[in-house]
């Protein structure tokens, strides 16, 4: 089997005002090991993104990304944060389709592609994310969720755009609610996600893509989570706001 990287993000979502997310990114600088091999991304809020880019100088183990880009370039979007601005304040990555930005702002696989597009054109490496909710899986329903979001967004683009493509799967249903899916349930989907991909793209290509598991991973079930064959690392939500237990998770390769 082909190497893949071993990733852990932390999506802060709307959390820590400037001064709680310098403390927070010196406590991950001061718990991280530093001859870990696993790759560190952290996903602050559109705020702090610039002094923390300035903050993390000489730490070349923690790369910095945004939770969101607009669907467009520039105009009279007020509000909106574009790919251009937020490659320019030092982020090398970006979330896109989260399950909160799709089940909030009812974000389509339209907007979402645009937003793709958007990204990759400002050489920001996209985390896509997918996932069904708690009615679509009891309903039997959430591989078909997941491939229709793969293929809804991802078919739009060539191999040699997705080169520096990570997916995330988040099982909604596992979310901000304390239940976390199965190491078999995660195995199960991941390697479902990677059998997709290899038939949209090929098998090279889905034998290395690094795939996070995004649903309710913590210092205490990374370990299992990520000793499954298809999961190359972690979305970490409220976990990534403790400088310790994300440093735990990081250590769980």
């Amino acid at each position: 089997m082909s190497f893949r990287r071993k990733i852990v993000a932390g999506n802060w979502k709307m959390n820590n005002s400037l001064a709680e997310a310098l403390t927070l990114v010196d406590g991950v600088i001061a718990h991280l090991d530093p001859n870990t091999i696993t790759e560190v991304i952290i996903c602050p809020s559109y705020a702090v993104l610039a002094p923390i880019h300035a903050h993390l100088q000489g730490m070349p183990k923690i790369r910095l990304g945004a939770q969101n880009c607009s669907e467009f370039n520039s105009g009279a979007y007020t509000g909106e944060v574009s790919a251009q601005m937020i490659t320019s304040v030092g982020c090398q990555y970006v979330i896109v389709g989260h399950s909160e930005r799709r089940t909030y702002c009812n974000e389509s696989s339209e907007q979402l592609t645009q937003k793709m597009k958007r990204a990759l054109e400002n050489k920001l490496h996209p985390i896509f994310c997918i996932g069904e909710n708690l009615e679509e899986r009891n309903g039997a329903k959430h591989f078909d969720i997941v491939k229709g979001q793969l293929k809804n967004v991802l078919s739009t683009f060539s191999l040699h755009d997705l080169k520096e493509l990570l997916i995330a799967y988040e099982p909604v249903w596992a979310i901000g609610t304390g239940v976390t899916a199965t190491s078999a349930q995660a195995q199960e989907m991941h390697a479902f996600i990677r059998k997709t991909i290899s038939e949209l793209f090929s098998v090279d290509f889905a034998n290395t893509l690094p795939i996070l598991y995004g649903g309710s991973c913590n210092a205490l079930n990374a370990k299992e989570l990520f000793a499954c064959k298809d999961v190359d690392g972690g979305l970490i939500g409220g976990a990534s706001l403790k400088a310790e237990d994300f440093c735990k998770i990081i250590s769980s390769f």
